[in-house]
């Protein structure tokens, strides 16, 4: 019989990997740090207190909640057309819809304006007919963040989809359960933690969005001013 000092010698992390390890953590605690010993805490009270700063927080959970919700309506059937529909042409749309990963948000705040603005077609018509105007307005800072979190859910979702086991829907198919049954009763449940983490992925990235909030909706005190824009004026 093995005295177990093969398996313990397995479970043993390797010295460099410990010492990379450390490094890595490092880089990141030493900027949290220094940004800890900067703040001045005997004014952490007044500065969260003020007008400016509750009038942040509060338009930042607001649009940061309301693009992760977006981006789980809208990108819930992306990601299961991305991982169970063969389309002609599906790389390129996984392409596109992940694009704004690696875009500056600045450009992407570009683009949202040459879409939406009001001197844009689509702009001009959600405005003339429905008198919605996105920029400089809390929605066009909700569809901004959307616009940047929506693929951290989308790629995070699809990746558990292509990952469930396909007997358990096809199964409940095979007992006469319609599609959206199988969906809702099956598949759902089955990605249910991915689809939690892909949710909370999406509304931390929304919640940190500065570069398209600001290039597209503006930097408007109680109505596009979150903050990351608040951070940025101080």
């Amino acid at each position: 019989m093995s005295d177990g000092r093969p398996r313990r010698a397995l479970r043993r992390p390797p010295l460099v990997a410990l010492g990379v390890a450390v490094v890595a953590v490092a880089f990141f605690a030493l900027p949290l740090i220094g940004l800890l010993q900067r703040a001045e805490w005997s004014h952490l009270g007044s500065d969260l207190s003020s007008n400016g700063a509750t009038s942040a927080l509060r338009l930042s959970l607001v649009c940061s909640l309301a693009a992760a919700a977006l981006s789980v309506l809208l990108g819930t059937p992306l990601a299961w057309v991305l991982a169970r529909v063969e389309l002609p042409g599906r790389s390129f749309v996984r392409a596109l819809v992940l694009l704004p990963m690696v875009v500056p948000p600045v450009v992407g705040g570009v683009a949202l304006l040459s879409a939406f603005s009001l001197r844009s077609p689509i702009g001009g018509w959600l405005h003339d007919v429905f008198g919605i105007q996105l920029t400089f307005a809390t929605p066009g800072a909700v569809l901004a963040e959307a616009f940047v979190a929506m693929p951290f859910y989308v790629i995070v979702v699809e990746g558990a989809l292509r990952g469930v086991d396909r007997r358990y829907e096809d199964a409940a198919a095979g007992l006469g359960a319609s599609r959206t049954l199988v969906f809702r009763r099956i598949t759902l449940p089955l990605i249910a933690p991915s689809v939690v983490a892909g949710a909370v992925l999406a509304w931390a990235r929304a919640l940190g969005e500065f570069g398209a909030t600001i290039t597209f909706a503006g930097n408007v005190e109680g109505r596009t001013r979150t903050l990351p824009l608040a951070v940025y004026l101080a």
